[in-house]
């Protein structure tokens, strides 16, 4: 989803030639370990990104009694789904890729779990979420970032929050000055490798 190479996140049918074998993608998080099918044309085929790596460290990750409805934005193959999927399997999770090649790895690592894996426009309109995750595309620029955050931010549920990781080098704190003052409670919960992680409601 953010720049490893042009054809990922944007790009709805990644070039087959690409693709290449499929390949494994361990990690730990929430006390689990993970093993995920990744391929080319996803972003971060290789490794968990540093980027998500620190959100599903630092942030506040659901318990196993959790419900509601939590939403992966531009979920790539799948990690952090998956990962909510598992450390709160009575939530409703939803997985959004504009990329069908990634979604169909996502839904390949998390069908077992109940993942509602989909395009944007295919989820219902009146859905609203309690928890919005995401490492949001920093690379496409400004206006298409802020677009994609416009989109989505308004359908957190009244007491919903989102996650964002995003690196200070790649414009970091400017996404956090364009959050506030677009309106919303912005708290920077955490710093990690050069990366933050940020904690986004509705003003109280």
């Amino acid at each position: 989803m953010r720049g490893v190479t042009g054809d990922h996140y944007f790009t709805a049918e990644p070039d087959a030639a690409t693709a290449g074998a499929e390949r494994t993608v361990e990690f730990a998080a929430g006390g689990h370990e993970f093993r995920l099918r990744a391929a080319g044309g996803v972003f971060s085929a290789y490794r968990l990104d540093p980027g998500t790596g620190v959100l599903l460290r630092k942030a506040d990750l659901p318990g196993p009694t959790a419900t509601g409805t939590l939403l992966d934005l531009g979920c790539g193959y799948g990690p952090i789904a998956s990962v909510l999927a598992t450390v709160a399997p009575r939530a409703t999770v939803y997985a959004v890729d504009v990329n069908a090649r990634a979604r169909a790895l996502a839904a390949a690592n998390t069908g077992p779990l109940g993942v509602r894996v989909c395009t944007p426009d295919e989820v219902d309109e009146a859905v609203r979420f309690d928890e919005i995750w995401s490492n949001p595309p920093i690379r496409i620029g400004k206006t298409e970032l802020h677009a994609l955050l416009a989109r989505w931010l308004p359908r957190l549920a009244p007491d919903g929050v989102a996650w964002l990781v995003a690196g200070r080098h790649l414009g970091g704190d400017s996404l956090q000055r364009w959050l506030v003052d677009q309106g919303w409670q912005v708290d920077r919960h955490a710093s990690q490798k050069g990366f933050r992680v940020f904690r986004v409601a509705r003003p109280s």
